[in-house]
């Protein structure tokens, strides 16, 4: 015999209580780290009892995996409405807004996304499906440079697709340190400006294009004009 459904406004206020404890989750994490989290910790910032946090979650290994597990989902779908056929018909300095904004957005309104995803001791779950995450961006930025600059070998691709993204990375540390406002968005726009001039000379002509044996300089594959 089937158990009977819970009444809907039964689950809707677990559903908002579940909502409480998950940002509680995320604000001590990002104030203290995974590893020095408690339990305790995230029930008094929720303002319940440890009882009432363990009737939904037995442990915080469970509050970070389903925490990391709705902050993925998100983090795809922000990427997702990035990297779009639309996008990459935009010249490049427009497909750089379409890209990072978002990416920039959605790391700002979700500072645990980094603070847990980045901790030494993160639940392996959520470590695998972040690196899992992480790769499919590196793949995406790699077809937007082969979109751009087709004549690229693989590993050229790949070897400016990792710079590029890493280069982002240091470039978002920056602009969550930095305060909301006109600084914050002084900072996006420094982001901007370095990937644009790292990437720009990939869709214009370079001079020494057309002479017999040239090579790029440096290791990267592109250079500044």
């Amino acid at each position: 015999m089937s158990e009977e459904p819970k009444p809907r406004r039964r689950q809707a206020r677990g559903e908002r209580r579940i909502a409480q404890l998950l940002q509680a989750a995320a604000n001590v994490f990002c104030a203290n780290g995974y590893t020095a989290t408690s339990t305790n910790a995230i029930a008094r910032e929720a303002h319940v009892s440890p009882g009432t946090l363990y009737q939904y979650f037995p442990n915080k290994e469970a509050i970070a995996i389903e925490l990391g597990g709705r902050l993925l989902h998100d983090m795809r779908e922000a990427h997702g409405q990035a990297f779009t056929a639309e996008n990459l018909a935009l010249p490049l300095p427009e497909l750089l807004d379409a890209v990072v904004d978002p990416l920039i957005e959605f790391n700002c309104a979700n500072p645990a996304f980094l603070a847990l995803m980045h901790g030494s001791e993160v639940p392996g779950r959520i470590a695998e499906e972040h690196d899992e995450l992480h790769a499919t961006l590196l793949t995406r930025v790699e077809g937007v440079i082969g979109h751009y600059a087709p004549a690229l070998s693989a590993a050229e691709r790949g070897r400016i697709a990792g710079m590029t993204f890493a280069a982002f990375k240091g470039g978002l540390d920056l602009v969550l340190a930095a305060p909301e406002g006109p600084e914050r968005d002084a900072t996006v726009a420094e982001v901007k400006t370095l990937l644009l001039r790292y990437l720009s000379p990939l869709v214009e002509e370079r001079p020494d294009a057309a002479e017999p044996g040239a090579t790029r300089s440096g290791t990267s594959g592109i250079h500044t004009p």
